[in-house]
Parts: structure tokens; sequence; C-alpha cells
């Protein structure tokens, strides 16, 4: 078994695999990283691929990709000053990763909506 139970030795958060689960496995963070993996995006440009997402929700999980090395921050100068966002190679390995994740993920979803269905119908 891979090593993700918890134990007492761990009461500072120090599972690896939790740790780095935790920051990419986000419903945002995914979109975040599949929004740049053609290239690099300008901030509204990102926030226009994703969608559904506020600005300040956006700036904090760009952020947080950034300070675990999956993205940079690449401030043009202006006028207007700009700032892109684009993968590391760390980001690039991880999206390659997420790919049959995500692929898994489409193929199946009419059968989910039919399983939601069925699910509600019958406890409601």
């Amino acid at each position: 078994m891979l090593p993700i139970t918890y134990n007492d030795e761990m009461k500072d958060g120090s599972c690896p695999i939790r740790h780095v689960l935790s920051q990419v496995t986000g419903k945002w963070r995914i979109l975040i990283l599949m929004a740049l993996e053609d290239g690099a995006l300008r901030f509204g440009e990102t926030k226009r691929a994703i969608g559904e997402i506020t600005q300040r929700v956006l700036t904090e999980n760009l952020r947080g990709l950034e300070r675990e090395g999956y993205l940079t921050r690449t401030v043009i100068d202006g006028p207007p000053v700009a700032v892109s966002y684009a993968l590391t190679e760390r980001g690039v390995d991880l999206v390659e990763r997420l790919k049959p994740l995500i692929y898994w993920a489409n193929s199946i979803t009419t059968d989910v909506k039919r399983s939601r269905a069925s699910y509600d119908k019958k406890n409601s």
C-alpha cells in the first residue's frame, strides 16, 4: 500500500503524498493547469479560459501553484503592465499525468449523470 495513512508521528502534516495532492487536486487548480497547457496566458485570458472563477480565487490559486513550482509568473512592462503565467517543467509533467484522468472523466460524464438521476429518483 502507498504510504498515505495518517499516523500520530505526522501531527505537523508532513505526509508528503497528502501535501502534494492537496496542492494540485483542487477544482480550480486542475482547470488552471489545463488552461495553461498550450502556452502562457495573461491573467484575464486565464480567467476567461476557466470561466466561473472570481478574481480573488484565481489569484490565490495562481499564487499557490507558483509557490509549489508548477507555474511561473512573468511581469511584462507596459504600458499597461501585464502579468502572464506559464507552466514550468513540473507543471507540464503534472498536466501530462492529469490528462488520462481528464479524458476518463469526460468519457463517463453521461453515465455519471444517469447514475445521479437514478439515485435521486430512488432517494427522493
